[in-house]
């Protein structure tokens, strides 16, 4: 076994309070400053891109509303078991947890439910939406740094982490891969990487292209380091994020072609 070089001991107390039947912890507060930054930074790129976002607002509503849904239901599907008999513990969503792909999956539903209410162009939000998404998850992953939430399997590398706090949702006395800091490191390089030249990517690419480009390379990178996490699996050995990359990696594989065949057409056809 290699030297550990570098061990990260976590003794950050994940909860912050508690109001009623409501536990305020670190993992919500990033949460919500993710979602803030995504909202903000999507519809500073979709103004760019000469959008009316006066109804913004409205938009960031049913991202939320219906990723929260999304996110929740997907969250119980995997975990059935936890809700057995007791189904009404599915909207207490403080309690227990959410689903990364569910969230993006009812998050783009809701982002098509605003583009038809607002007669905006929907892959036009799907171009601004790639980028607002790996803020999102870059800022949200902060909080499951701090609390331990997903368990990374144990590490042979000479780095790793080790949660030790007595309310840690992580394994303490293990000294285990930090997989959601791998998972920010993948939004923030994927920004690095393309954000700079968003605009001009625009003006070469069909609407929509940019966006699912995002998503598609984020998948990827989750489908994999999903093994460098302890989550169930739920079909063919597969865990249910790794389920969800592999339906999002189809969905941009299938889409970009066919949004390039339809702009080579129009094009094609002007005369």
């Amino acid at each position: 076994m290699p030297a550990r070089l570098l061990t990260i001991v976590i003794d950050l107390e994940p909860n912050i309070l508690r109001l009623g039947p409501f536990l305020v912890t670190w993992h919500g507060v990033f949460s919500v400053l993710g979602i803030l930054a995504a909202g903000r930074l999507g519809l500073w790129l979709l103004g760019k891109a000469g959008v009316d976002i006066t109804r913004g607002v409205d938009g960031m509503v049913w991202m939320v509303a219906l990723g929260l849904i999304g996110a929740r239901l997907l969250f119980a599907w995997e975990n059935s078991r936890l809700f057995s008999g007791k189904l009404l513990q599915v909207f207490a969503i403080t309690d227990g947890g959410i689903s990364q792909w569910g969230g993006l999956l009812g998050a783009m539903i809701g982002a098509y439910v605003w583009a038809r209410r607002a007669s905006l162009a929907f892959l036009k939000i799907v171009d601004a939406g790639g980028p607002a998404t790996m803020i999102g998850l870059a800022i949200g992953r902060i909080g499951d740094v701090i609390n331990g939430e997903h368990h990374g399997t144990p590490t042979n590398l000479p780095w790793g982490v080790e949660y030790v706090n007595a309310d840690t949702l992580g394994a303490p006395g293990s000294v285990v891969h930090p997989e959601v800091a791998y998972e920010m490191i993948l939004t923030l390089l994927l920004l690095a990487a393309l954000l700079p030249f968003h605009q001009r990517l625009l003006s070469k690419l069909p609407d929509g292209v940019l966006g699912l480009t995002y998503l598609g390379l984020f998948a990827v990178g989750r489908f994999w380091l999903s093994f460098f996490r302890t989550d169930p699996s739920v079909i063919g050995g597969l865990q249910q994020a790794q389920l969800g990359s592999l339906c999002m990696l189809a969905i941009a594989a299938v889409a970009i072609p066919i949004l390039f065949r339809r702009a080579h057409e129009v094009r094609t056809a002007d005369p």
